[in-house]
């Protein structure tokens, strides 16, 4: 066609609105003048009709000149022109209603674009041209290729036609409305057919995350389409087998991988490799690659699955990987294997990427699931303490007997110095431990050597004032050498642990009945934990008080401890002291 033939066809088309307007003047005269030229209107309007559907047919691909875009607005507004004619020939008489009337341009207008929305949709799912080569599966191809075609024809209208529409037409959600419908139709069909894992996995992500996130909310989109009167692409009765499919392969799946990550790492405890050394320490990839694992489904899951809850099928298996973690763990500890000191540190390590992986706040983990699992990594973390500490408790053993002896009270022997001494040599086998592990197990071994020490003393009958003023100033010495020991090793958390040292003491040195009550008091404050048995046990190594000093302490103590509601408590220590000894006797005192 000779470009002086398209101007002029342009210009005809965007003189619709007029000729649709002449003719509805026409109209009126023809029927107020019983004229006989009813055949020429009839072929009018016909031909008008014609050439506003053609106009409408023509929406895509629209560009956005002035002049297909005044085409289009002018189509419409002969619609509008044609519809309130329709109107008004409703209150007329029946007997003079023209031919041609109603001519229902709308609805025909909604038909035409229902076809068009089917036929592209139909051509876009044939297209091999399209740049969809590198999926999979045919099925793939064509679920991709049409939500393309969803977008990319949404997308026009926002920016385009809808501007040609008058807003009470809401022509972006007619037209939403039918590539809703049509898209939907054609995945029910797909939905209905035996699809593999991979196509089923595919589908569930346009349906649940690319249709609903991706196109309906794109940014030119999102607030104007009327998603909650679309609802979902597939009915629930269709939706949920898929996602049960999905959900059962992938269960499967996680759990193999699970399995297989364990049982490599098993093999290799057994035959005995050594762990490989990464910045100074030892290292096993088995915490990242199953973190690694959890991740990629959890975000897969979060895509494909529309009901978030039933993320737990996934997750519930970290949990039971835990569980047979542990297990693995202290049955290979038990037997005492020669590699057993590399791979307890490289676990360790494994432990606390574990921990930090689970109390993410942003993790889809449950609370529940949360607390079952950090339970079993302590379990797990305490088994590679125990390998660690065992040996110390044995040094604390035979140190710790010589405390509260003469020469010890005399400084004649310095089993504190003595003590220190030997667990340094011992800690120097730590080194190739990862630093916030180290630090993590010096805190732990810093507590068991202030903990061993308040066992042996409360098991210790000073009869004298000297000795209990004499050892008093020891344990003060003592506390201090044990604290500036950690803390030069690199464990700066528990200082407290130093506190309770010179708190105990400080209740040895007093004699004054008061302030002895007084020390209790605040003790009892700061470390909630300590029980009537501990203080009954303190209060025997006090042979200067009377037993109606000591029920007096020990009710005056009840009514103020809990007085003073700080939240500046230490941690639990005297609940880990046992005192069993004493229930005797605090029954002879309280009667």
């Amino acid at each position: 066609m000779r470009e002086d033939e398209l101007d002029r066809e342009v210009q005809e088309d965007q003189e619709l609105e007029e000729i649709s307007r002449r003719l509805i003047i026409q109209e009126e005269l023809l029927f107020n003048s019983s004229s006989e030229d009813e055949d020429q209107l009839l072929r009018e309007f016909e031909a008008l009709k014609l050439k506003i559907w053609m106009a409408i047919h023509n929406t895509f691909p629209l560009s956005s000149s002035s002049g297909q875009l005044d085409v289009l607005r002018s189509a419409v507004a002969s619609i509008q022109q044609q519809e309130a004619q329709d109107q008004r020939w409703t209150c007329r008489p029946h007997d003079r209603l023209p031919v041609w009337r109603p001519l229902n341009c709308v609805r025909t207008h909604n038909t035409l674009l229902q076809n068009m929305v089917a036929s592209r949709l139909t051509k876009a799912a044939e297209d091999e041209l399209s740049g969809t080569h590198s999926l999979s599966s045919p099925m793939k191809r064509q679920v991709c290729r049409m939500g393309k075609r969803v977008k990319d024809d949404l997308l026009t209208v926002a920016r385009t036609v809808k501007d040609c529409y008058p807003p009470h037409m809401d022509i972006l959600n007619i037209y939403a409305g039918f590539y809703h419908q049509r898209f939907s139709a054609r995945l029910t069909e797909l939905a209905a057919s035996a699809l593999g894992i991979d196509d089923c996995s595919y589908l569930l992500l346009w349906v649940n995350d690319c249709y609903p996130q991706t196109v309906l909310k794109h940014e030119d989109l999102d607030g104007q389409i009327k998603t909650a009167c679309l609802g979902s692409l597939l009915r629930q009765d269709h939706l949920e087998p898929l996602e049960e499919q999905y959900l059962s392969h992938k269960e499967d799946q996680v759990k193999l991988w699970l399995r297989t990550a364990l049982k490599i790492e098993e093999d290799s405890w057994w035959s005995g490799d050594t762990p490989e050394i990464i910045d100074t320490y030892y290292f096993s990839p088995l915490a990242a690659d199953v973190i690694q694992v959890i991740n990629s489904s959890v975000t897969e899951f979060h895509h494909v699955i529309r009901d978030q809850s039933r993320i737990q099928r996934i997750t519930a298996h970290l949990e039971s990987f835990l569980h047979s973690y542990e297990t693995s763990m202290k049955e290979f500890v038990r037997r005492n294997q020669g590699n057993m000191d590399s791979v307890v540190k490289a676990h360790l390590v494994c432990e606390q990427q574990f921990r930090k992986y689970i109390t993410d706040p942003t993790g889809s983990l449950t609370g529940q699931q949360q607390r079952h699992c950090l339970d079993t990594l302590s379990a797990l973390r305490d088994c590679g303490y125990r390998y660690f500490t065992c040996p110390i408790r044995m040094l604390l053993k035979v140190c710790y007997s010589h405390l509260w002896t003469s020469v010890w009270l005399d400084g004649e022997l310095p089993v504190v110095d003595s003590l220190l001494s030997s667990l340094s040599r011992q800690l120097m086998a730590l080194t190739d431990l990862n630093a916030t592990c180290r630090e993590s197990l010096l805190t732990v071994v810093h507590q068991e050597v202030v903990l061993q020490y308040v066992k042996r003393m409360m098991k210790t009958k000073m009869k004298k004032r000297e000795q209990q003023v004499g050892g008093a100033q020891r344990m003060k010495e003592d506390a201090q050498k044990i604290n500036d020991f950690f803390k030069d090793g690199g464990c700066s958390a528990p200082l407290w642990l130093g506190d309770v040292l010179c708190r105990i003491a400080e209740v040895l040195r007093l004699q004054d009945p008061g302030n002895v009550q007084l020390e209790l008091v605040s003790l009892a404050r700061t470390f909630p934990d300590l029980s009537d048995a501990h203080v009954s046990a303190l209060l025997s190594l006090k042979t200067g008080l009377s037993a109606a000093d000591v029920r007096s302490i020990r009710r005056n103590l009840e009514e103020n401890r809990l007085l003073d509601v700080s939240t500046s408590h230490s941690p639990p220590f005297f609940s880990k002291v046992k005192v069993k000894w004493i229930n005797n006797k605090i029954n002879q005192i309280r009667l």
